[in-house]
């Protein structure tokens, strides 16, 4: 079983404290940044980073739903970690300064892939639609957060 890897980032134009509350909103604002690959989105404890616990399904391909129940931390300043409890996935969202009025987010996401043939492919190809899928979201976030 060999570890999967996507990441993906993006320079938005606000500051980096703006973007990542946008992020760490579950209650109000990540909902308007979720696109169609997002269904059942449902904040169940806290809404406001650390300590949230959310579920939503992933569908990340016409055949592959993932069921996902993440709890939120913020091991540093900056940070927002999902981990599934469902699954091995953990999904790292980084948010730094780039500049004056300038953040960069970086998404990383990690989760034990399948092994054998399955997982050669999963390995190959999760990422790229992973990666789509996570920039269709930081697009979202910038358009939000850039007004």
């Amino acid at each position: 079983m060999a570890q999967v890897e996507a990441t993906t980032e993006r320079v938005i134009g606000a500051d980096a404290e703006k973007v990542f509350d946008a992020l760490a909103d579950y209650r109000g604002t990540r909902a308007k940044l979720l696109p169609e690959h997002f269904s059942e989105y449902e904040v169940r404890e806290g809404g406001d980073g650390e300590g949230t616990l959310v579920h939503w399904k992933l569908q990340a391909t016409s055949k592959r739903v993932r069921d996902c129940l993440l709890e939120v931390s913020e091991p540093t300043d900056g940070q927002l970690v999902e981990k599934d409890r469902n699954s091995s996935m953990v999904t790292t969202w980084t948010v730094t300064p780039a500049g004056t009025g300038r953040s960069r987010v970086v998404v990383t996401t990690v989760w034990n892939g399948a092994g054998g043939i399955g997982g050669f492919f999963e390995k190959t190809f999760a990422p790229k639609g992973l990666g789509r899928i996570y920039d269709a979201v930081l697009a979202k976030l910038a358009a939000e957060t850039e007004q």
